[in-house]
């Protein structure tokens, strides 16, 4: 008997990525900053933080006034649901025309976010505006914050190999409103100074199915959950909204661990590292940096992190998918890894083909 051959990885047909309508710079950022946060303004060495940050410019749901007075978690949840649903649309509706799928053709769903709140989930509504197929598979997927994007990918990879031939997903975070006004502590202070909002949609199909050249293919994920890990990273619900929570300790962890678990990732398709193009969330500067310590990367391997984070800010799940995005005006060719670490805390590679 002739042995069975493994079935064409799923592709990638269509990515595209957006922002809410309201932006501001960095500079008009920390002077908000002085009235959000007037005692840790006040400390010595503060503000450095906006300026470390290396970002010019970011994408928010609102008008950076609005952001001046106190918001509950009811009122920022609306504005997440008013603008993440506008966003959703607009994204969705033309990557499914990128990729000449139709809403019909449609065969699951999964929406990504971690920076708002939505039952209904964003997918149902995406199917009533769109006219997808109302027996498309629905998944959400909530709170893998940075590492949203990544997971989302290898599921959507995953559901095709499942037999879903037509899978659409999108990634919404408006982080900007997780920002809590006269929240003191170190972490919402850093956080204002990096996190931001944004969304991507893409579609990813069966490789025999018709439709425009693909743009990456998806043999395979690699998925980490670290021990005793919680408090890394994550949300404290509080009457103000959702508070972050992160640990400074985060590029200290991509040194110590990043190497083997690479190798191990790659090691399911039996790849090795050499020529290898990176697609790598960039959480901050440092974080980025400790990549390349880790992995020993040459100057410029992750350039196209370091421009996202710089034009778009932190905008967690989504952030990597941006990265995809500028990688693939490179036209690279040959095997990448897709990465990306978020609450859990966990770590999430996609494994590509171009």
């Amino acid at each position: 008997m002739r042995p069975m051959l493994s079935a064409p990885a799923p592709v990638l047909r269509s990515l595209v990525t957006g922002h809410p309508p309201y932006r501001a710079t960095q500079t008009e950022i920390r002077e908000a900053a002085r009235t959000l946060f007037p005692r840790m303004a006040a400390r010595r060495g503060m503000l450095d933080v906006f300026s470390n940050a290396q970002i010019d410019s970011r994408a928010i749901a609102r008008p950076l006034d609005w952001y001046l007075q106190p918001r509950g978690l009811g009122e920022k949840n609306a504005v997440f649901i008013e603008e993440g649903r506008a966003l959703t649309v607009r994204l969705a509706r033309e990557a499914l025309a990128r990729a000449e799928v139709a809403p019909q053709e449609v065969d699951a769903v999964l929406v990504v976010n971690t920076s708002g709140l939505s039952t209904p989930s964003l997918d149902a509504h995406l199917i009533d505006t769109l006219g997808l197929n109302r027996h498309a598979v629905r998944l959400p997927i909530w709170g893998l914050g940075c590492a949203g994007g990544a997971a989302g990918l290898a599921r959507a990879a995953d559901l095709v190999r499942a037999g879903f031939r037509r899978v659409l997903l999108v990634a919404v975070e408006l982080c900007s409103l997780t920002l809590v006004k006269g929240d003191e502590s170190q972490s919402n202070f850093v956080g204002t100074a990096l996190f931001a909002d944004g969304g991507a949609a893409l579609v990813v199909t069966a490789a025999d199915m018709p439709g425009p050249a693909p743009l990456v293919a998806l043999p395979g994920a690699y998925s980490t959950l670290i021990e005793d890990s919680a408090d890394i990273m994550g949300w404290d619900v509080v009457d103000e909204g959702l508070k972050v929570r992160f640990s400074r300790d985060i590029p200290a962890l991509v040194r110590s661990m990043m190497r083997q678990n690479v190798a191990e990732a790659l090691a399911t398709q039996r790849w090795h590292s050499d020529n290898l193009t990176y697609v790598v969330h960039p959480g901050g500067v440092k974080v980025v940096a400790a990549y390349e310590e880790a992995l020993g990367l040459g100057a410029g391997t992750l350039d196209a992190s370091r421009r996202v984070l710089t034009a778009h800010g932190n905008m967690s799940s989504v952030t990597v998918l941006f990265v995809l995005e500028e990688v693939l005006k490179g036209s690279p060719s040959g095997h990448g890894l897709l990465s990306a670490m978020g609450p859990g805390f966990s770590a999430e590679h996609v494994l590509l083909e171009f």
